[in-house]
């Protein structure tokens, strides 16, 4: 067997293992989730959002930089190790890329970060702006009446 026709073949073994089916008639099967045994709700609270702002500000974003400070110092030494090379000019290539990357990661995390950190207020007004919304409507001949309380 040629490798064309090896290829075609393990290609249409893998196509005949994916599920293709779209299934609407269920849930997931992972009982911790919001249908599972449990109160449904966000998931987090606001003291759990600024602990992810924090972590994310003091500890994720200082780690990233880190490491990146030690590819470079590693990436440097090897384009020098190959000068003349075109080693060097790859290795310059996937440093520019890499540097890319990771600019767009940390500007990817300080948006989660101020996302996080806003959540709360972003809700606080929300709920204000709607009930200013509501305090505009023309009263209710029914709004004067004690409703039992």
């Amino acid at each position: 067997m040629g490798f064309d026709q090896e290829w075609a073949a393990l290609r249409e073994q893998a196509t005949a293992r994916q599920q293709s089916d779209t299934r609407l008639n269920q849930l997931p099967g992972d009982p911790s989730g919001p249908t599972g045994p449990g109160p449904a709700d966000f998931g987090s609270s606001p003291a759990m959002k600024k602990a992810a702002a924090n972590e994310i500000a003091n500890v994720i974003k200082g780690d990233t930089k880190t490491a990146t400070e030690k590819a470079d110092e590693a990436s440097e030494s090897a384009i020098k190790g190959f000068d003349g090379w075109q080693t060097a000019a790859g290795l310059k290539k996937v440093q520019e890329t890499w540097d890319k990357q990771v600019k767009t990661l940390m500007g990817r995390l300080s948006h989660e970060e101020a996302s996080l950190r806003g959540t709360s207020g972003y809700f606080t007004g929300n709920d204000l702006g709607i009930n200013s919304m509501f305090g505009t409507l023309p009263k209710s001949k029914l709004d004067g009446i004690d409703q039992g309380r």
